[in-house]
């Protein structure tokens, strides 16, 4: 973890000694809270509860989540400090870790700064605050695994741009298998327990559960199996990296 801490707090500073972290901040805060109130009618709903809040989350984390990550390795190759970072006496795994964290948290730090959403609830209502902690970490794994993708894919290429495009159609396609229209398209394709069996690696089949107050353990398993796979195959792309 000594050797972790540097690269933490090096990755989470910069994010904040640039305009990027603000200008990320404020157009998370003003997506989340305006789609929760104008395409989810959050005060005409009569429901005091987050479950509109974070209905949105998957698709707005498709935009969101790359934008901050494409950076974490692309940048590192495009002005070289990749190969020096890599010459220092630490681990791939490490460095991988590291990075990943660094950006995780700072999706931690927006996501806290929603709060105003809390208050409104209770303002409004008597809301359960078990179903708005669940939704909370829900949606904070779900950021992780999106991250994870997006690290991986930016450690495939020196171009921000393109890591933003592969990240976000693999994220794509991980939200789609779970959208009803594509669910019910599966149906007619494939026998239903094949069908099922596809859905069930789609992001927003996992975080509705946990939207809605839901704890299950496969949900959990879910996104940290996704950050694992996701994280492993940077390292590897790393290693391969060191080796030439």
């Amino acid at each position: 973890m000594k050797h972790a801490w540097p690269i933490i707090k090096r990755e989470l500073m910069g994010y904040f000694r640039s305009p990027v972290a603000y200008v990320f901040i404020f157009i998370f805060l003003v997506s989340t809270s305006g789609t929760s109130w104008y395409l989810g009618n959050f005060y005409t709903s009569n429901e005091a509860s987050l479950e509109l809040f974070f209905f949105f989350h998957p698709w707005l984390y498709l935009f969101l989540i790359p934008a901050v990550g494409m950076r974490l390795w692309a940048e590192e190759r495009r002005t070289g400090t990749m190969e020096i970072l890599l010459t220092l006496p630490i681990s791939s795994v490490t460095a991988v870790m590291s990075k990943f964290l660094a950006a995780w948290l700072f999706m931690g730090l927006s996501l806290l700064l929603t709060f105003p959403m809390i208050l409104t609830a209770n303002y409004l209502g008597d809301p359960d605050s078990g179903v708005m902690v669940t939704g909370y970490i829900g949606s904070f794994l779900m950021a992780g695994a999106y991250l994870a993708i997006t690290s991986f894919t930016s450690s495939l290429t020196k171009n921000q741009v393109i890591s933003f495009i592969l990240s976000f159609m693999v994220c794509l396609i991980l939200v789609m298998l779970g959208w009803g229209v594509l669910t019910r398209t599966l149906v007619e394709i494939f026998p239903v327990w094949l069908a099922d069996l596809i859905t069930q690696f789609s992001f927003t089949t996992h975080f509705n559960g946990l939207r809605r107050g839901i704890i299950d353990l496969r949900d959990v398993v879910y996104f940290a199996s996704i950050i694992v796979v996701m994280l492993y195959a940077n390292v590897l792309v790393l290693d391969n990296s060191r080796a030439k």
